[in-house]
């Protein structure tokens, strides 16, 4: 087995060490081994799975004495906490995703120069199934990781009596002008949805039930646009785009996901509002659900909203 084999498939410690240009201290965490959903094919969801964690973080030498001083090294604790924070994040399907992500953030501490990541499924056979990247600090780009509050949009919800109303036009004008970002959500229209046998594929329904109404809103009014990733929500709170929320990937992709059905839409909007940090949720009908934020209720025969 020639170097470049062996090393293919070597700890990412070996691998660290042998592409080394400059003198570093390094430290790693093996075999550490957590149960998450995660995985793109439709028998991943719903179900547990046992995933494993190499990681090799390359730190320069330490300048000086450390004083057996913790708050002087890059501590163990700060990369089982990357693995956490990411896998609590939101549900991924992809395992080259939440490397990325584990890597960029332990590189956002200070003592970081680079850092391995090698993450591997457990379940899906006798074998192990798994990816490795490779980042560095002078390869990706940290500008903007700082924390920065996010925006807090304005949560609109619109019955269908509301979508329908002739005033409808006119809110949306009143509610871009406003002070916050808005997103615009909706339920199911006022037909009947297929029903099915199974709980998971009547969710699935049931969500698409609602993406339907919020394209048929977007249909009526150019300015709204159908978004369902909170990428697209975030870039397009960041450049006053109107948004109409398709829920189906937020609440799937939900680690800890809503105790509402989609059936009950104005309850699911609720739990959509907490997870964006919404300013306040407006009702343009519908009944109050019981949340923590600031609701209005504005009356659908107002032209109005006060």
């Amino acid at each position: 087995m020639t170097d470049d084999i062996r090393l293919a498939f070597a700890h990412p410690s070996e691998r660290a060490e042998a592409s080394s240009t400059a003198p570093c201290d390094r430290i790693s965490l093996r075999d550490y081994v957590v149960e998450v959903e995660i995985g793109a094919f439709q028998q991943e969801r719903g179900t547990l799975q046992r995933v494993r964690f190499n990681v090799v973080v390359e730190v320069l030498p330490m300048t000086g004495p450390i004083d057996d001083d913790v708050d002087r090294i890059l501590s163990y604790d700060k990369v089982t906490e990357a693995i956490s924070i990411e896998l609590e994040a939101e549900r991924l399907n992809l395992l080259e995703t939440l490397a990325a992500r584990v890597a960029e953030r332990i590189l956002l501490e200070p003592q970081a120069e680079r850092v391995f990541v090698r993450i591997e499924k457990l379940d899906r056979g006798p074998f192990a199934l798994g990816v490795e990247i490779v980042r560095s600090r002078d390869g990706v780009d940290l500008a903007g990781q700082d924390h920065v509050e996010a925006p807090h949009p304005r949560v609109v919800f619109l019955s269908n009596d509301a979508i329908d109303a002739p005033a409808l036009p006119g809110w949306i004008d009143q509610l871009a002008a406003m002070d916050a970002p808005l997103i615009i959500c909706v339920g199911p229209a006022d037909v009947a949805a297929p029903q099915a046998g199974n709980a998971l594929a009547q969710r699935r329904i049931d969500l698409l039930a609602i993406e339907q109404n919020a394209w048929t809103l977007a249909s009526r009014d150019r300015r709204c646009m159908v978004v369902g990733t909170r990428t697209e929500l975030d870039w397009a709170m960041k450049n006053d785009q109107i948004c109409v929320w398709a829920p189906s990937k937020i609440v799937l992709d939900a680690v800890d996901g809503p105790s509402a059905s989609p059936r009950d839409a104005v309850a699911l909007v609720a739990w959509f509002a907490t997870q964006m940090a919404a300013k306040e949720l407006l009702l343009i009908g519908g009944a109050v659900p019981d949340t923590t934020l600031p609701v209005r209720v504005h009356n659908p025969g107002d032209a109005q909203i006060a």
